[in-house]
């Protein structure tokens, strides 16, 4: 398509690129969220796979159509079970405040050795540290 306007022709070129690209991104997008989606069986899940592989413009129109909307919340859901679970494992692998036991039954101990706690309580947060 020669319009007389060498940039007019080179802005198109680029503007289908993105449009290209963008759509590109959208199916692995929908592809992904097929895969993700708890609410569909098996066979749902191949059925939109095939449809959106088989009739990569119509699917795709289709799966935004019919499914867009819970893309996000399936998004939301799967990215705050993983932060909660990697709080939870920094909270079970930090120990007490993200010290090793060893560090702080250490430091205890040089407490109770400078006389600032009594043997007693060096006992009792060491009990604490351990448990």
């Amino acid at each position: 398509m020669r319009t007389g306007y060498p940039l007019l022709d080179v802005f198109l070129s680029v503007l289908y690129f993105f449009l290209w690209f963008l759509w590109i991104m959208m199916l692995f997008w929908i592809i992904w969220d097929i895969f993700r989606s708890r609410d569909l069986s098996g066979w749902a899940k191949a059925g939109w796979l095939v449809f959106v592989i088989v009739l990569p413009l119509l699917g795709v129109l289709v799966y935004l159509v019919a499914r867009g909307g819970k893309m996000h919340e399936r998004q939301v859901r799967d990215v705050q079970a993983q932060d909660e679970a990697f709080r939870s494992y920094v909270r079970d692998a930090g120990g007490t405040n993200g010290q090793s036991q060893s560090a702080e039954i250490t430091k205890l101990a040089g407490l109770r050795d400078r006389g600032v706690i009594t043997n007693e309580e060096f006992e009792q947060a060491k009990a604490k540290v351990l448990a």
